[in-house]
């Protein structure tokens, strides 16, 4: 990739940034643990349906303390609706550790934390010089062709968000246009991930929802769903009633 020293590109992609970066409401913290939230909950998650579970989840538990002491039944209950539940219990698992033992310097040692959400914390909330590459990131580089400074982070994912989309980016009103190796081109539809209606992920989650609301008898419920959240710690089972983990 070129560099961006001089940082014409990057200049460009800073005053478009200023004009038309999205408010959001974890871009008005630096506090590493308000952070590390918003990151999980965006795993797979759109970002107008975290907007909100964000900040109703931050008012009750605002701080890695408050949540350790959090039991998982009530987080695994105040996650519902978001999807792929097992977030919440790495959630817990990451402010538990944190409660006892602080902040690791290597944020991956966190339950849940990979190498994306860690370099995110670190630029977000620690300000750390790097840059957290994500998917939208990862596709305005490889198109420009230009690597991009640990500043460019927020600019960069507002603009793979809402201008180099993955399919049919918009040119017309990118401001990297004019020095994109990759102006104009189309590209081919992604692999859509498979319907949840019927799906098997649609029975875990029906499943999940009916024990949330208390204790039920295996026979009640989906038992190869039953099997499979067990499995991820999200209910256990005891004198043949399935619940939420104590």
């Amino acid at each position: 990739m070129r560099s961006t020293s001089l940082d014409p590109v990057e200049g460009l992609l800073s005053a478009w940034f200023a004009a038309n970066g999205r408010d959001l409401p974890w871009r008005r913290t630096k506090d590493p643990y308000a952070i590390l939230v918003s990151e999980v909950m965006l795993q797979q998650t759109q970002v107008e349906r975290v907007m909100p579970r964000y900040l109703d989840w931050l008012e009750r538990w605002p701080t890695t303390q408050a949540l350790a002491a959090a039991s998982p039944a009530d987080v695994i209950r105040a996650w519902q609706g978001l999807g792929y539940n097992r977030r919440a219990l790495n959630l817990h698992r990451a402010a538990c550790q944190v409660a006892a033992h602080g902040w690791p310097e290597d944020l991956t040692e966190l339950p849940g934390v990979g190498r994306y959400t860690a370099d995110a914390v670190s630029s977000f909330a620690l300000g750390l010089p790097v840059l957290p590459v994500d998917t939208n990131v990862r596709r305005v580089q490889e198109r420009t062709g230009y690597s991009f400074g640990p500043e460019s982070g927020q600019a960069l994912m507002d603009l793979g968000a809402t201008i180099c989309l993955a399919r049919i980016p918009r040119c017309d009103s990118c401001p990297l246009a004019d020095h994109c190796a990759s102006r104009g081109r189309r590209y081919e539809p992604l692999r859509k991930q498979s319907r949840f209606e019927g799906s098997f992920r649609q029975r875990r989650a029906q499943t999940l929802r009916m024990v949330a609301g208390g204790a039920r008898s295996l026979g009640e419920l989906d038992a190869e769903a039953v099997a499979a959240l067990e499995r991820d710690g999200l209910v256990r089972q005891a004198d043949g009633l399935v619940a939420l983990p104590a």
